[in-house]
């Protein structure tokens, strides 16, 4: 993405990221996570604002500092720092609404062919099934590899 980004940090595993949103609305503490999921050497993005005070991350949160272009820059950076460090990954990313999905579609697709130079997209179509992200067609969730022959579909 060609987009500025914020400063972010990584524990040792770059697993976890930490940034902040910077805006009309005060500085909001935002965390960047991948989890593994059930399948192996599938990690899920989770995504949002960290409470201080609950010590928990809200992905249902609106910041509206008027930096999403940045925020999600931000992330995306993120995903190229967690798939050089774990180069066999794949990433399971969806959003926590269908209007969220829809932004990082709308971001991926702005951004496909500096994105696809360097990873692998698939898009889950509703009928279920995985494909080639297509620029344009709607998707349910996305799933990103660094390693671009890993699927045959």
């Amino acid at each position: 993405m060609k987009h500025p980004i914020y400063l972010y940090r990584s524990e040792n595993s770059f697993h976890l990221f930490e940034f902040k949103s910077e805006g009309p609305n005060g500085c909001v503490s935002k965390i960047v996570e991948y989890s593994e999921t059930a399948t192996k050497n599938v990690y899920n993005l989770g995504f949002g604002d960290y409470n201080e005070s609950t010590k928990e991350v809200d992905d249902f949160s609106i910041t509206n500092n008027g930096d999403s272009l940045k925020v999600l820059a931000t992330v995306a950076s993120t995903v190229s720092a967690f798939l050089e460090h774990h180069p066999q990954a794949l990433i399971f990313a969806t959003g926590s609404t269908k209007s969220r999905t829809r932004l990082y579609r709308i971001g991926i697709s702005n951004n496909f062919p500096a994105i696809s130079k360097d990873f692998l997209i698939l898009g889950l179509n509703k009928a279920g099934n995985w494909e080639h992200f297509v620029v344009g067609a709607d998707y349910e969730a996305f799933l990103l590899s660094k390693n671009k022959n890993i699927f045959d579909i």
